[in-house]
């Protein structure tokens, strides 16, 4: 059985006490609020915190307020994946945000897991994923007590997968995200949470930094969607995952704009630039949707570091991003 190490844990109730608690701990401590991810990871050993500073507490954090069709709204960062799922005004205006939350794990786990928790999600590696005694025998790898990516033993960096679902999406929808610490706040586009090839060093934001607000745009006319490829149909993490958000003229056909963005293919999500160029200015339909898969099939380089072969998973993002943009066009 895998135990957790022994740590200090702190429950503050103000998002200031909790930040002055990390300000304080320093590289010795982590923010945790459902654990969902942190906790498995420690009991592997890949990450050791000696104090962990638990959120739930946190009232602030679990709030969903605004106005979407005038403002925006904004996602309190420990606000739980059912609660998302469950939440009447995020069906309404922000449905694809529901729709990725019940694909997130089992309904047990998004009872304990959070939005900020899976936008944060610890980048992921077949070499990395096992326990102490397993990577130990096979010798480190980079990410964890180990110098060399055994995806691609000449690489300089590592190559773990950012696997999260929500991601994507909020990078669709255009979503900021609020970091707050001991030092003051900033708010950032989300896509700028976001470091480009590196499975380590993932995200931009510090260490000292709490994710407190995820603020979304108002809901101005667009539609979006969202798939997930994984070999079961629950609990799995994606091996691919296609987000499509498009916004349309007045003739409803027409696309004015659009972002396309793929998950489960690098350390970071990746916006499919040219796929989206053949999307814009055009009707929408069969052959526009063709052509945006093949940009994407084109550009999508995935690695032989999560479940079935590398070579399958890049097989299936054409039907993947086709099925996406295909649902969008049945909303019409």
């Amino acid at each position: 059985m895998m135990r957790l190490p022994e740590f200090q844990y702190h429950a503050p109730r103000r998002i200031v006490d909790a930040v002055k608690l990390m300000a304080a701990a320093g590289a010795e401590g982590q923010f945790v609020a459902g654990g969902t991810d942190l906790f498995p990871n420690m009991k592997r050993r890949q990450q050791t915190p000696k104090i962990v500073i638990g959120l739930q507490r946190v009232g602030a954090l679990k709030r969903i307020t605004g106005d979407p069709s005038a403002t925006g709204l904004s996602i309190g960062s420990a606000v739980t994946l059912t609660e998302l799922i469950r939440s009447r005004i995020i069906q309404k205006y922000y449905p694809v945000i529901a729709q990725a939350a019940k694909l997130i794990s089992t309904p047990l786990l998004q009872n304990m897991g959070t939005l900020g928790g899976n936008l944060l999600l610890d980048t992921r590696c077949n070499y990395y994923d096992q326990n102490y005694e397993w990577r130990k025998g096979v010798h480190f790898c980079m990410k964890k007590d180990g110098d060399t990516c055994w995806v691609a033993p000449g690489s300089k960096i590592c190559w773990a997968v950012q696997s999260s679902d929500g991601v994507p999406v909020m990078i669709a929808l255009g979503a900021k995200v609020k970091l707050v610490s001991s030092e003051g706040e900033r708010v950032i586009p989300i896509a700028e949470l976001y470091t480009k090839y590196d499975g380590i060093q993932y995200l931009t934001k510090r260490h000292d930094e709490l994710l407190t607000e995820i603020l979304l745009p108002r809901a101005n006319g667009w539609r979006a969607s969202y798939r997930k490829l994984r070999r079961r149909g629950a609990f799995d993490f994606p091996v691919l995952g296609v987000a499509a958000c498009l916004w349309f003229e007045e003739d409803h056909r027409t696309v004015h704009d659009a972002k396309l963005i793929l998950g489960a293919m690098a350390p970071h999500a990746v916006e499919v630039v040219e796929a989206q160029k053949l999307l814009i200015g055009r009707p929408l339909h069969e052959d526009t949707i063709h052509a945006a898969a093949e940009a994407a099939y084109s550009i999508a380089k995935p690695l032989d570091n999560t479940d079935f072969l590398m070579y399958w998973r890049k097989q299936m993002v054409k039907p993947y991003v086709e099925q996406t943009l295909k649902e969008i066009l049945d909303r019409e």
